[in-house]
């Protein structure tokens, strides 16, 4: 039976891991057993993924990505290169953890910059942009704009991805593809 997705020669997936069509793994990863990849996902080289981790559609992984048992990715979610998953905040070597980790969970749509690092236990909102080398220790709300070590919100993002420009009037606009939006409730939305 042919398979439905492309494996490099250098890459592993371990008997038990479920990976969709259309979705290429690139040089050196390794999937382990009870990992699921959505379709049409794309893994750089040297990407590894734990078992019980999940991953949905159309997700763009660069390389030298580990993404670590208790992490959930949904659709459209862009990894930048070397960004670093944790999932236990009191790790000692001699005291594992049996896989009782702190889950993660990033929302769809959202991007997560180069070296940037996510501390376990937290939700990255939709569309929400994680600067490159920023070091997120909170929930971040969707379409923020999040920077710095530790990560900080600097402003408010577009679906497009492009920063928002604020208006004296609590509205938002996209300068490259002009959605329009407004806050309400600590978050904003398309309008």
């Amino acid at each position: 039976m042919d398979k439905k997705y492309f494996v490099h020669e250098t890459s592993i997936v371990d008997e038990g891991a479920t990976i969709g069509e259309g979705t290429k793994i690139w040089h050196f990863s390794h999937i382990q057993s009870g990992a699921k990849i959505g379709a049409n996902c794309s893994l750089g080289q040297n990407v590894n993924v734990s078992n019980n981790v999940s991953i949905g559609d159309h997700v763009k992984i660069q390389n030298n990505v580990s993404v670590y048992e208790g992490v959930t990715i949904e659709d459209y979610v862009f990894c930048g290169p070397s960004c670093v998953f944790t999932n236990d905040l009191t790790p000692r070597s001699r005291y594992p953890k049996n896989h009782k980790y702190k889950p993660t969970l990033i929302r769809h749509d959202a991007t997560i910059g180069a070296n940037a690092t996510i501390v376990c236990g937290h939700e990255i909102g939709h569309h929400a942009t994680i600067g490159a080398g920023a070091v997120v220790a909170s929930d971040v709300p969707p379409h923020a704009l999040m920077l710095g070590v530790p990560a900080t919100q600097r402003g408010w993002v577009c679906e497009c991805g492009q920063v928002l420009r604020a208006s004296d009037d609590n509205t938002f606009s996209c300068p490259d593809c002009n959605r329009k939006y407004k806050f309400s409730d600590g978050e904003i939305i398309e309008h």
